[in-house]
């Protein structure tokens, strides 16, 4: 039996989908679950017995790590509707809070100053720890860069550095170098329009080594 942590990703929209994919890839078991039971079993169906279907409630039950692919607003939901089962669970949040600004692109819909990763920090469910993860390329990147050789890095930031280790195992095993940039409170440097996001200044998917000359 393995001894790597269960994970669980909610939401199957594009970020969700290419979590769930490049998981497998990597011969990692996943629970994927949607409000929408049958889109749960449909996309399990289609990456094969590596990954089961679940409702929202079982899934997060289930799991040791709960990736939240879902709408910045969603999460916050969903923290208040399963703050009991949520309780000892690493929450790994990809969210981005943004949302169409009607001129074919997309705004922020909190501060300037604000981000995703320090909200929701606020509003986590008791015993609950937060990792901003999986959020710093955009889906169509997340999908088409993993496994690649040299790896794409990236980015996660945490509180708790007791958990890094699970936490970069599950980014390598997705497909991608892990670099952690520190607390939570550093997490509006990798979200949408920050120097460490894709669609930020730093403008494109980096290696390590390219990284290294970047920054």
């Amino acid at each position: 039996m393995s001894s790597k942590s269960k994970i669980a990703v909610i939401g199957l929209g594009n970020i969700g989908k290419a979590v769930a994919s490049n998981l497998v890839r990597g011969k990692r078991e996943v629970i994927v679950a949607s409000s929408k039971i049958e889109d749960a079993k449909a996309l399990a169906s289609h990456l094969g017995s590596l990954a089961k279907p679940a409702d929202v409630k079982t899934a997060i039950k289930e799991a040791d790590i709960v990736i939240t692919s879902v709408w910045f607003s969603t999460i916050q939901e969903l923290f208040k509707q399963y703050a009991e089962q949520l309780h000892g669970k690493i929450i790994i949040d990809p969210s981005n809070p943004i949302a169409p600004d009607g001129n074919g692109g997309f705004k922020k819909i909190i501060g300037s100053d604000e981000s995703a990763g320090q909200i929701l920090k606020g509003l986590l469910p008791a015993g609950a720890k937060l990792v901003k993860a999986l959020g710093s390329l955009g889906a169509g990147s997340l999908a088409s860069a993993s496994h690649q050789k040299p790896g794409v890095v990236l980015f996660y930031a945490s509180d708790d550095k007791s958990i890094n280790g699970k936490v970069e195992e599950l980014i390598k095993d997705s497909g991608f170098e892990p670099v952690n940039i520190g607390d939570i409170d550093q997490s509006i440097r990798m979200e949408v329009f920050g120097e460490l996001h894709e669609f930020g200044a730093l403008g494109k998917t980096v290696t390590l080594s390219e990284l290294k000359q970047t920054v």
